[in-house]
């Protein structure tokens, strides 16, 4: 190995130990390659992390200066609430999306860890200064794609942020700490501050720019959900049936799919009486899922099938592999 690099690895992933007479402990080579490795896989996240981030900004700057900026709109969240104050103080937006959000950024710290504290307050000064020195042209004045497409591209720009490890919307910090405290959900939480916003945004603004602020909010939160679970939704499909080996193979052979076989017990009858049967589960996504059932109806038409919906997935058999015939 270079001993640049060498002496770049042992800075940043092996242990700085020292001896007690202040010498550097001495690392075999199976500890510097595997070292190395790990040194490669964090560059590579890091890099990867980087690049969504920015093109999360630059989203969001986009859809800030060509849509709602020009036209008065505002979103939910911290960004909404720094458009309005924007809008009723003449204060500079860029000011304004790193003080309102600085409460937040503290409160990532606490609550999430300091990692993500701090990929959050590169992000969030990240979009003050590009709004700041980056002047993108108005794209046009029609409310109603000014509400989708704003909405569309601030979205996409807080998804692509979230997949980097960052936010650039503190509101989803306050709503976790909040539901911890208050044991309610995410959701009940984010929806309240939204309402308070708005109802501000009415009586300061117009009921006209707060209802269509309202599609603003609604477009960029199903572009933001479209962008952080990606445009396949998974479903989990847990199958139980005396014909197991047969769907099985289905799911193998014709789905293209893999599969996990539990071992569990069956119980049913008046007299509970229980038996032992082999419980199928795999994951796939919502467009065969019709194709799915209609095998399974094809080789049990009792068998019983629970599906749930999936969030995320990494690993196993998830995208379709080619099939040899």
């Amino acid at each position: 190995m270079n001993p640049f690099w060498k002496q770049v690895v042992i800075n940043t992933v092996l242990k700085k130990e020292q001896t007690k007479t202040g010498e550097e402990p001495q690392y075999t080579s199976f500890q510097l390659a595997k070292a190395f490795r790990r040194f490669k896989l964090m560059s590579r996240r890091i890099a990867k992390d980087a690049v969504l981030m920015a093109i999360g900004i630059i989203s969001a700057a986009f859809g800030l200066e060509s849509f709602l900026l020009p036209n008065q709109f505002i979103d939910g969240g911290a960004t909404g609430l720094s458009l309005l104050t924007s809008e009723v103080t003449g204060t500079p937006i860029y000011y304004l999306i790193v003080l309102i959000n600085l409460p937040f950024i503290f409160l990532a710290y606490k609550v999430i860890g300091k990692e993500f504290a701090i990929k959050t307050c590169i992000a969030i000064i990240g979009l003050a200064l590009c709004v700041a020195f980056i002047h993108f042209p108005e794209v046009t004045h029609d409310k109603l794609l000014v509400a989708v497409f704003g909405g569309f591209f601030l979205g996409a720009g807080i998804g692509m942020s979230v997949r980097g490890g960052a936010v650039i919307d503190g509101t989803e910090v306050l709503a976790i700490f909040l539901s911890r405290k208050l044991s309610t959900t995410m959701g009940d939480i984010i929806i309240i501050i939204n309402v308070l916003i708005f109802s501000i945004a009415a009586y300061l603004l117009s009921v006209e720019t707060a209802l269509y602020s309202m599609i603003t909010y609604l477009a960029a939160s199903r572009t933001l959900d479209f962008v952080v679970e990606g445009i396949e939704e998974y479903t989990g499909v847990t199958i139980i049936s005396p014909h197991h080996d047969e769907i099985r193979e289905m799911i193998v052979n014709i789905m293209g799919r893999g599969v996990t076989v539990y071992r569990g017990r069956r119980g049913h009858g008046k007299s509970g009486e229980t038996k032992d049967v082999d419980i199928l589960y795999t994951v796939i996504t919502r467009l065969e899922l019709s194709k799915l059932k209609a095998e399974i109806e094809r080789i049990d038409t009792n068998a019983f099938v629970v599906m749930s919906s999936v969030n995320d997935t990494k690993g196993g058999m998830i995208k379709k592999r080619p099939l040899d015939h």
